[in-house]
């Protein structure tokens, strides 16, 4: 049960408490400052911290140090009582919500840390006077109340993540900073409290400011390493200058630690493309990492769509001929349905279950020789075979219907995508495993075309088969049925592209959807 506390002393004394409880007082503490308004930007941050510590902290302060005159502050939006219960789902053990009294901040005279103004004076510091000294002093003061070992912040707000690495190596302060990616819609815009401000157009319109930068990350990798960076930044202006709803405030390159532009490219470089925009009266910042010794990820293609569309046929042939990786699902929970018989597990203890799933490190590699099965390594060991056994095969049904496994898998599926280069079908991939992938296809087909393929299969088999009428409309209730579901419903995503596969061979099918990915890699 997640616990409330306003004040530093209950706080420090539940964490004393807390500490005295673990097995020779071995507690980690992670912790993820906030503002509130949680969205799930703020969830990815709390389930990274719920994952490598045994305490998570979640800080809810509206900040009155870092707005400056003119600012949202008393319009900042304030929802403590949903706040609680997003951290009650999302496993956090206590939230630290105080006041301004309570933090010593009930005047701008309070003594503040002030970082290097070169770090603070650029970027946002240009039209934000004072903003980053106030996040400063009040990101150090939550450390010192809180002295978690870990604390999260997103890469989104990447000037701020770059000052508070300085001033707690610069302070000595004992905590790791962990940046953590910055989640998107799948149309590319960066979740963020202020998202709310935005009207149904406007959300359309600031996935412009997104797509202007990749746009420039498609010309910092053209050219080179010994190139000016005034190429790059002058694609972000001639794109969002045929939008003249979108007030361009700034578009920089800079170094990603230090801040400071970056006039020339060098081999080594490791920067940050910033920028800050406006759209009516709500100001949106981005950024993404650039490095020119980081070669450019090959797409993603995720494939959704109805059961009976051919998606996984369709899948493993598309990944042979491109070459990249069939992410197969069912290996994973095979993977953890082995781990679990390993262990002498009752497979219905969903907690420990999920124990094992959390402690389970699992990769997949592809085969170079095309149709063969891909090599599976649990924790190091190649289990390729021990998955395929009659006991793993009988039993993962059971590990594949736990909703925390699925939890688990999701973000392992998601790390291996980081990568790039992988296909993956199902349901929902390209609207919550991989919202951000390049390609999208939604793989459909009309209820009596699949009942025709069934029907046939079945016969294939040497099964009895229904009629066509009673196939299709099994066919049409399971469809209702994906894509009313609660959880993981079956959706296109809005940038996905319709494949009707009606009439169509498995080798046309496939021969489209290489065609798009082909056609995507030639724009990166």
């Amino acid at each position: 049960m997640t616990q409330l506390f306003t004040t530093i002393a209950a706080l420090r004394a539940y964490l004393k408490s807390q500490k005295f409880s673990q097995p020779h007082g071995q507690l980690s503490v992670g912790f993820v400052p906030t503002m509130g308004a949680l969205h799930i930007g703020h969830l990815s941050l709390i389930d990274r911290a719920r994952d490598e510590n045994t305490c998570v902290v979640v800080s809810i302060f509206v900040n009155p140090l870092q707005f400056g005159a003119g600012e949202d502050f008393d319009k900042y939006p304030r929802t403590l009582a949903s706040d609680q219960q997003i951290c009650e789902q999302a496993g956090v053990d206590a939230i630290f919500a105080p006041n301004a009294s309570e933090m010593g901040v009930t005047s701008h005279t309070v003594t503040q840390v002030i970082p290097p103004s070169a770090m603070t004076d650029i970027l946002c510091g240009r039209s934000r006077i004072g903003h980053f000294q106030g996040v400063a002093t009040i990101v150090t003061k939550l450390l010192n109340v809180v002295q978690p070992d870990r604390a999260y912040f997103g890469n989104k707000d990447g000037q701020q993540l770059a000052i508070i690495r300085r001033l707690v190596n610069d302070l000595n302060i004992p905590v790791e900073i962990i940046g953590c990616p910055t989640l998107r819609e799948p149309s590319g815009l960066a979740h963020s409290s202020r998202n709310q401000y935005l009207s149904d157009c406007d959300r359309i319109l600031a996935a412009q400011i997104y797509q202007s930068l990749q746009r420039a990350k498609q010309q910092f990798f053209r050219g080179g390493t010994t190139s000016s960076s005034e190429p790059i930044l002058q694609v972000v202006r001639d794109y969002l200058a045929k939008l003249s709803a979108i007030d361009l405030e700034y578009i920089e390159l800079v170094d990603a630690k230090t801040l400071q532009p970056c006039q020339q490219i060098t081999p080594d470089a490791e920067l940050m493309l910033a920028i800050a925009a406006r759209i009516g009266n709500t100001r949106l910042i981005d950024n993404i990492l650039l490095s020119p010794t980081v070669t450019p990820r090959k797409p993603i293609i995720a494939i959704d769509g109805p059961a009976g569309a051919g998606k996984s046929t369709v899948t493993k042939q598309v990944a042979n001929q491109l070459g990249l990786l069939f992410l197969d699902t069912g290996a994973m929970y095979r993977s953890v349905t082995l781990a679990a018989l390993r262990e002498g597990l009752d497979l219905q203890d969903q907690d420990k279950v999920k124990a094992i799933a959390a402690k389970s490190k699992i990769q997949l590699f592809a085969n170079p020789i095309a149709g063969q099965p891909m090599q599976v390594l649990l924790n190091g060991e190649d289990i390729t075979t021990d998955i395929r056994t009659p006991e793993v095969t009988a039993n993962v049904s059971t590990i594949a219907a736990q909703p925390a496994v699925r939890k688990i898998l999701v973000k392992q599926q998601q790390l291996i995508g980081q990568a790039g280069g992988v296909v993956m079908e199902g349901r929902d991939i390209g609207t919550h495993v991989f919202p951000e992938a390049e390609v999208k296809i939604f793989l459909t087909a009309s209820a009596q075309e699949r009942a025709k393929r069934r029907q046939a299969d079945l016969i294939a088999q040497g099964q009895v088969a229904p009629d066509l009428a009673t196939l299709e409309q099994e066919i049409q209730e399971r469809d209702r049925k994906d894509s009313t579901r609660d959880h993981a419903p079956l959706t296109q995503a809005k940038d996905a592209t319709l494949v009707n596969t009606d009439g169509l061979t498995i080798e046309e099918v496939v021969a489209a959807i290489v065609n798009l990915y082909e056609a995507k890699v030639q724009t990166l």
